[in-house]
């Protein structure tokens, strides 16, 4: 056989392999739990079609809360429908330490993100980024001739009596970070909640309106003329400007807490190394710069590029990142039944 014939042939092997691997992969569907709304259209009709093309892998989204999505995970545990789950960060940590989560493979892509953005050991890490700050009613402050609010002790200010609406810190990641915030303005941190649990209903329980389960009711009460400032996430306060809701964020100078959606790697799935592959692209540049030019979602990987009418977006968070902070959840997780009950007993009954 001469030299140029089994070159030949080592190419056509090449070539069959490769056909035959793609034409595996073409069967293959992974499936990912994520938050619906927004989201789940963002992904499904913008950033998994570029996966999908590239690779010839089916990418399906499996609706849900992030609490749905871990219920889910527990339910699934011995043997799993699901290969990533997409959770909110304080979930994230409660599924690691449940031992869902298998270790994302390390990658030049996964440098590229934000050091806060990769969770201990590379269980996880962030594919979006946002924070929870101040957020408020524009009309009311500019007819008030008010100031825009610059400190999370702004909840305590006498002129925005019966004005503030607080999501319940025991449902919401919103209102558990204005409360943690506001703790640390009284001297605590999340190892003593103490502080914050003496002063809110003294200081901060006389201004407030309603405690509501979730942010989906604010854009009412804005437009009603009933609330004046709540704790939002920058992306919250572009969902309800685009909707014609005249608000606007404010960060606080004690700084915004982080907030992220974390992907999993969900342990014992199916497709172990296709999953990865997914994981890989999930953080990449292009998969980011999609996720923000059509659905707002902030990037986790610092070389991810804005257009034009996203520049100015992201450019504001990368300077409130500047002193943005982040809570302890191996600890909030730990206390946060007795918290729960502690507030529900202490502050909104």
């Amino acid at each position: 056989m001469t030299a140029m014939l089994k070159k030949i042939l080592i190419a056509a092997t090449a070539l069959t392999s490769m056909a035959s691997s793609a034409a595996l992969a073409a069967d293959k569907t992974l499936y990912v739990g994520m938050n619906g709304g927004t989201m789940e259209k963002t992904y499904t009709e913008h950033v998994f079609p570029l996966f999908e093309k590239e690779t010839g892998i089916k990418v399906v989204v499996v609706p849900g809360t992030s609490t749905d999505i871990l219920a889910k995970m527990q339910a699934q545990k011995d043997a799993p429908q699901m290969h990533i789950a997409f959770l909110d960060d304080g979930l994230m940590f409660r599924a690691i330490g449940m031992g869902m989560c298998a270790p994302i493979n390390q990658s030049a892509t996964m440098k590229q993100l934000y050091p806060v953005a990769q969770f201990k050991d590379n269980m996880a890490a962030a594919v979006n980024m946002g924070m929870v700050g101040l957020a408020y009613n524009k009309k009311m402050f500019e007819e008030n001739g008010w100031s825009a609010p610059d400190s999370w002790l702004a909840l305590t200010d006498p002129k925005y009596k019966g004005k503030v609406v607080v999501q319940s810190a025991p449902s919401s990641s919103f209102g558990l970070h204005a409360f943690l915030m506001f703790n640390r303005t009284q001297g605590g941190n999340e190892s003593d909640v103490e502080p914050g649990f003496k002063n809110w209903k003294p200081k901060v329980g006389p201004n407030v309106l309603e405690y509501i389960p979730s942010s989906s009711k604010i854009s009412e009460m804005v437009q009603t003329g009933e609330a004046a400032i709540f704790p939002l996430t920058p992306t919250g306060v572009g969902a309800l400007k685009e909707k014609g809701v005249q608000v606007e964020y404010a960060q606080p100078k004690e700084g915004s807490v982080v907030l992220m959606v974390g992907e999993c790697v969900i342990k014992n799935n199916s497709e172990p190394d296709l999953t990865q592959k997914l994981a890989e692209f999930l953080l990449s540049a292009p998969a980011q710069e999609a996720a923000l030019q059509y659905g707002s979602q902030i990037p986790s990987n610092t070389t991810a590029k804005a257009t034009k009418d996203k520049e100015a977006e992201l450019r504001t968070f990368q300077a409130n990142m500047e002193n943005a902070k982040l809570v302890d959840w191996d600890v909030i997780n730990e206390k946060r039944t007795e918290w729960n009950d502690r507030w529900n007993r202490e502050i909104e009954r």
